[in-house]
């Protein structure tokens, strides 16, 4: 099937586009971008333009930043397009609801990944917990920001989410692994003196489950999932790539490879079947995270 990219940053990049090209189900046949390009594939500055021009590009890959995704998102829905939606699908809960709505009315696939929730170790630990009674969990999900968003501010502006656009990954591997959900209790956010977005953040759910997020880690990043159940302690590492069961190593390897090339394979299979993905658990959370959360002011961060 012939796809187009919107948004040609860093993650396009790094991702999508190396996905797209090793996979057997796809043909990356324009791009739409501001400022990026792919070698070798039509590129467009305006969306309108690019879908007019290319009636035969059923899908259409959203790769730019949350805010002003909606728009586009809604343009290519209106003109018959199924839709992919890059981490997190919207900058608001509502907008995710009315992209839903829109995509239902006209009969397309709508497709809110979660990247991290195909790493390589994530659906073999849900279904080692699913049986199990868990008494304690907890989240350590800390990077640097300099290393993954690099001069990239709109990050700390309003909608950039902060923190949370990495917490977000580790909220969707919590959302598939966990047998039962659990919801906020409490939250401290850590806010720069200079910025509108956090850059760490303290969370208690119910379950005992427990997270800390944090953007100023250098050197080694830790991206770590923890759970303590009746039979045993399980832990994921590297953000799900890797499973131990009591300091043992445990976990099958999945059917494919890579969290963006197993994104690609389910996107191919929503459109062949006409089906539709938008779970929100994760965004949820987050929302939730602002409106409970006690705000702390820390030391300006500058690039």
């Amino acid at each position: 099937m012939k796809i187009a990219l919107v948004g040609i940053g860093k993650i396009a990049r790094d991702q999508h586009v190396p996905s797209i090209a090793a996979s057997p189900d796809w043909e990356l046949a324009a791009t739409c971008s501001r400022a990026g390009s792919v070698d070798g594939v039509p590129a467009y500055t305006d969306l309108d333009e690019m879908l007019t021009a290319h009636p035969d590009i059923k899908v259409v890959s959203m790769c730019m930043p949350p805010v002003p995704r909606f728009e586009f998102a809604r343009k290519a829905i209106a003109a018959g397009r199924h839709v992919m939606l890059e981490k997190p699908p919207g900058a608001t809960l509502s907008e995710c609801h009315a992209l839903e709505d829109l995509a239902r009315k006209a009969g397309v696939s709508l497709f809110a990944t979660w990247h991290s929730r195909d790493g390589a170790r994530v659906s073999a630990a849900r279904d080692w917990l699913a049986d199990k009674e868990i008494t304690k969990t907890h989240i350590t999900w800390r990077e640097d920001v300099r290393k993954w968003h690099p001069g990239q501010d709109w990050v700390f502006d309003p909608g950039g989410m902060g923190v949370f656009d990495p917490g977000i990954n580790a909220l969707s591997v919590m959302t598939k692994i966990l047998p039962a959900p659990v919801h906020l209790l409490s939250a401290e956010l850590e806010f720069p003196a200079n910025r509108q977005t956090p850059i760490a953040a303290q969370l208690q759910f119910t379950g005992s489950t427990t997270a800390d997020f944090d953007w100023r880690q250098e050197g080694p990043q830790t991206w770590d999932v923890e759970v303590w159940t009746n039979a045993g302690k399980l832990h994921l590492t590297h953000g799900g790539e890797h499973m131990t069961v009591d300091d043992k190593e445990a976990g099958d390897d999945p059917a494919v490879v890579g969290e963006y090339p197993s994104l690609y394979a389910q996107m191919a299979e929503l459109v062949a079947t006409g089906g539709a993905d938008m779970d929100l658990s994760p965004l949820r959370h987050v929302a939730d995270a602002f409106m409970l959360g006690k705000r702390v002011q820390v030391d300006a961060f500058e690039w």
